[in-house]
């Protein structure tokens, strides 16, 4: 079966990333059903965060680093009252922390600290290498390795909704935001703790969810292609 032409010649494909998917599974699932072995992403996703993956075959892999700059927008939850080693569910919650005197009040308070250009740690559980290792590998070994903070823009901070102990947010940021260390640090603003409970990236620059297509859908999409192709 041969490659189809149209995606060895470029294009830029908008994915509703699986929940539970690396952004390198759904990487490797494109290359597999189009025969096109230059395949990349504009921006990873973790497997818990769903969401816009912006994919990229063929020549356009040229221009994965502009729309890897782009503005992102998020949309999930924050638990609070316990933290996780990863910062979201990856890991068991630990530190429990009574939250009955958090108001509201409070909650919206502290969003206000973390808009703007700030600096953030990344997680220890990322893919952020440091001396060419990947800190992950070293935190899996519980070795925690100093990572300096590094500048991120938060444009907007949104409470959307409060259900204790769930918070649910809305953020427009910068590229290289973690949203699990925004988690983390905000957690440490109301001094209870909190961790990441769900993710979903519903814009990068203009592309929103309106635009993505289901890996399903795509899936039959080259089915038809080839039936057309007759291969």
């Amino acid at each position: 079966m041969q490659p189809i032409t149209s995606f060895l010649e470029g294009k830029l494909l908008v994915f509703d990333k699986p929940l539970r998917w690396t952004s390198f599974d759904l990487v490797k699932k494109v290359r597999i059903l189009t025969k096109v072995s230059k395949v990349g992403h504009a921006g990873t996703l973790d497997p818990l965060a769903t969401g816009i993956l912006i994919v990229c075959t063929g020549k356009f892999t040229k221009k994965i680093n502009e729309y890897m700059g782009m503005e992102k927008e998020y949309t999930g939850t924050f638990t609070i009252g316990c933290t996780t080693p990863t910062y979201d569910l990856e890991s068991e919650p630990i530190n429990f922390t009574d939250i009955s005197a958090i108001t509201e009040e409070q909650i919206y308070a502290a969003t206000k600290k973390f808009i703007g250009n700030i600096w953030q740690v990344p997680p220890q559980h990322s893919a952020i290498k440091k001396d060419g290792k990947p800190l992950y590998l070293s935190a899996r070994k519980g070795i925690e390795v100093k990572v300096d903070p590094r500048p991120v823009t938060i444009k907007s901070f949104e409470i959307t909704a409060i259900d204790l102990p769930i918070i649910h947010f809305k953020v427009v940021c910068s590229t290289g935001t973690y949203i699990r260390s925004l988690a983390h640090d905000f957690g440490n603003e109301l001094q209870v703790g909190a961790y990441l409970s769900s993710l979903c990236r519903t814009r990068i620059g203009n592309f929103c969810m309106e635009d993505a297509m289901s890996i399903e859908g795509f899936e039959n999409d080259i089915k038809q292609m080839r039936l057309l192709l007759n291969e």
